[in-house]
């Protein structure tokens, strides 16, 4: 028989190329990572004659609420402080500014103007050893914000996550390479067997005609019954399932002019939701708190901690955010005095039932005593605010069919309560059973 081409040459090229590809991968994977960057030196030590820690948590206690290390709060920074004035001086301020004002002292009488003539909170519990603390840590030298270390860490990660795609990309390429040499393999191999084939003078066995698949549903009606009621129940279940949808707006979770996060307020500071929306004890609609209230607490605090920032959001974000507050309110941190500038927020709106549904926020949440959350979902754990429940006619008919009517401290319901509870025969009643399920309880 005829020899058919060289084919061992052809595999030796292939094999060749597998060889080089797997000799580089295996150089890939050898690398060692960079050495770590040394720890940070420790910071130098603070001014003697006091204990930076304890006077950090007596800062914290007396001083924190009014003043700030490095910017100017309602009272001065404070970092550095010690260099300015002498400490027999900050003793008596510390003591009674009050007293030392009225002396005439002109150092006093000069912070006391710099800073809108707000007259400090006298401390004549600190002795003077807790001053000496408290000083010794306004001395301490400013960290170096951990900014710049995450993001040194972030361009470690970044080049190690380079160099592991590098020999990902690499295995993907030999993968395909050794797929490519199988290919060409079978395909040389039926080509061989081909050609042994016609040299013996083997006729290969044509292949059976094979009617359409297509032909054959045709020609059975059965098939095609069964599939047109198929389709036309599908089609019905999708349709309904889209109507039902229309009008409902759950996850619905718009981007406000204002990032808020409920997470840091009503979940890390375990702010009541009742104190922004005061207006949902006693009136319909729980309201958009006025941003006089959100004053009440920024006023002092112009920046979060770095504790608060998530891979998500930065501090810088956040500090950005209670900045664009200053800006709505017209407030001039480094004055701590309001410019008369205002801007109005347009906050957009989650939740908004139809014009012809009732609902009223005091009667549940004053009266039923109901729980922020079961309507509004764990707020305290959402960064941005969404629409918790759908908020359809049979989500509220389901709860009022659950919730039993609250009757401690509520005389107005008792005597309706003593006698349904006798026709329905239970102890206790529920919304429904009281009458939530009326039409006209909460349509117009």
């Amino acid at each position: 028989m005829k020899k058919v081409g060289n084919h061992n040459s052809i595999l030796r090229k292939l094999y060749f190329c597998l060889a080089l590809m797997l000799i580089f991968s295996a150089t890939s994977f050898a690398q060692d990572a960079a050495p770590a960057a040394a720890d940070a030196t420790a910071a130098p030590a603070a001014a003697t004659g006091g204990d930076p820690v304890k006077g950090k948590e007596l800062f914290n206690a007396n001083c924190a609420a009014c003043h700030k290390l490095d910017a100017k709060s309602t009272g001065p920074a404070l970092r550095g402080v010690s260099v300015k004035h002498d400490m027999a001086w900050i003793y008596k301020w510390v003591h009674n500014s009050s007293d030392l004002i009225k002396s005439g002292d002109a150092a006093a009488v000069k912070v006391f103007e710099e800073n809108n003539k707000v007259v400090m909170t006298a401390f004549p519990q600190l002795a003077e050893g807790d001053i000496d603390n408290i000083i010794a840590y306004t001395s301490t030298p400013k960290e170096e914000a951990p900014v710049v270390a995450g993001a040194l860490a972030a361009g470690a990660e970044g080049a190690a996550a380079s160099q592991d795609g590098l020999s990902n990309n690499v295995i993907l390429g030999a993968l395909v390479l050794v797929m490519a040499m199988l290919v060409v393999m079978l395909f040389l191999v039926n080509n061989v067997l081909r050609k042994v084939a016609k040299a013996n003078n083997i006729e290969v066995a044509p292949k059976e005609p094979r009617i359409s698949i297509w032909k054959a549903f045709v020609k059975n009606q059965f098939l095609i019954l069964v599939t047109a009621i198929f389709l036309l129940l599908s089609g019905a279940y999708l349709v309904y399932g889209f109507l039902m949808q229309v009008g409902v707006d759950q996850e619905y979770a718009p981007i406000q002019p204002i990032h808020y996060s409920h997470r840091i307020h009503a979940g890390d500071n375990e702010i009541n939701c009742k104190y922004c929306h005061s207006a949902a004890r006693v009136s319909k609609n729980a309201g958009i708190p006025s941003l006089n209230v959100c004053m009440n607490c920024h006023k002092n605090i112009s920046e979060v901690a770095e504790s608060t920032a998530t891979p998500e959001y930065s501090k810088a974000f956040y500090d950005e955010q209670i900045q664009k507050l200053y800006t709505a309110v017209g407030w001039d941190k480094t004055t701590q005095s309001y410019t008369g500038k205002t801007q109005p927020v347009k906050w957009v709106r989650i939740h908004n039932l139809p014009d012809f549904v009732y609902f009223n926020h005091s009667q549940h949440v004053t009266v039923a005593g109901v729980e922020c959350q079961t309507c509004h979902g764990p707020v305290q754990e959402f960064e941005i605010q969404k629409q918790f429940a759908p908020l359809t006619m049979g989500w509220c008919i389901d709860c009022h069919r659950k919730t039993d009517v609250k009757m401690e401290g509520n005389e107005y319901y008792t005597k309706i309560h003593e006698q349904l509870s006798k026709k329905y025969g239970v102890e206790k009643l529920t919304a429904a059973q009281m009458g939530g399920l009326e039409c006209g309880k909460c349509h117009y």
